[in-house]
């Protein structure tokens, strides 16, 4: 099955969940802005920022503004904790399904993306330091002149759910990841051979896997409730006008990691629009070609890499579909 057949699998999970929803009985509402506010180590991080009555729209924006660093890739130790506190509060509440307060899902993305390298980390879910400093009591750490965070993989992953229900949401997400796997592979040195060669873009088609089977979970769920296809079209079409207008920032640039994203959101938007769900899941491929044909890679070298980069994706993506 290769990573473009993906489509027609998140259509028929599509219906298989909206028949299973019909059978299960609904799910309790969340409670106001997911228990945020009163979670102790949440109040603790966040101190004064948390207002008594204070609105999800609110303390969503007080999220943002306590998790963000001074400048882009820069954090200090308690901005860390914060969003690691807020990641594992969201968790506990609910820590299958998270029903999630819908104006609490776009700031959330929006402070998560902004720890692009940890979100690619935690995506990928093959570097060692980020799987053993996952736990809940596990504090954040410094390197390279900034502090970083992990969560547990169930706990990730549930709440990358939980914000995609939101377009613009998933959006803000798939575009940090795009810009982080960019700036890897731009990042290779000219002489890299062999595992070194072969790492950084089977890492970002992983990454890449796990956010099309959150796509496909959304796709699920509004099935679910909603059967007429117009829906999830319109989810998806929302995805990618967000998507897209990082063209504009990306245009004409010289650097190695704009013209990676440059070229790959040119080649989405080049893509008819019926044909661009597909053509999204094969972004980890995408950009390994352009990476490899920039590079001057041999054909053979290329042709065994996009192979390796596609088993990888499809490989991530079984690893967490619905």
């Amino acid at each position: 099955m290769s990573v473009t057949a993906l489509a027609a699998a998140g259509i028929c999970l599509a219906v298989l969940g909206a028949a299973a929803a019909r059978l299960t009985p609904g799910r309790e509402p969340s409670p106001l802005c997911n228990r945020l506010a009163q979670d102790t180590r949440v109040r603790t991080s966040m101190g004064a920022a948390i207002q008594p009555g204070m609105s999800c729209a609110a303390l969503g924006e007080a999220i943002v503004k306590a998790t963000a660093g001074s400048e882009p890739g820069r954090r200090t130790r308690a901005q860390a904790q914060t969003m690691k506190d807020v990641l594992f509060a969201l968790a506990w509440v609910q820590p299958k399904n998270i029903d999630l307060d819908p104006a609490l899902r776009v700031p959330l993305a929006t402070a998560l993306a902004d720890y692009g390298p940890d979100l690619h980390e935690m995506l990928a879910g093959v570097d060692s330091e980020y799987v053993l400093k996952a736990g809940h009591d596990t504090p954040r750490w410094e390197a390279g002149g900034t502090y970083h965070l992990s969560v547990d993989h169930t706990v990730f992953r549930a709440t990358l759910r939980a914000l995609a229900e939101d377009p613009r949401a998933y959006a803000l997400l798939r575009s940090a990841e795009t810009r982080a796997a960019a700036e890897r592979l731009a990042a290779l040195p000219a002489g890299a051979t062999g595992s070194e060669l072969l790492l950084q873009p089977t890492k970002n088609a992983r990454a890449f896997g796990i956010l099309d089977a959150v796509a496909v979970a959304v796709a699920v769920a509004v099935a679910a409730k909603s059967p007429d296809a117009p829906e999830a079209r319109k989810w998806h079409a929302t995805v990618f006008d967000h998507l897209l207008t990082e063209r504009a920032d990306h245009a004409d640039q010289a650097a190695p990691a704009d013209h990676l994203t440059a070229t790959w959101l040119q080649e989405l938007k080049d893509t008819p629009g019926p044909a661009r769900a597909d053509r999204l899941r094969t972004q980890g491929v995408d950009m390994a070609r352009t990476w490899a044909q920039t590079r001057g890679m041999d054909e053979q070298t290329r042709k065994d890499l996009l192979s390796e980069v596609e088993n990888s994706a499809l490989y991530a993506y079984r690893e967490a579909k619905p």
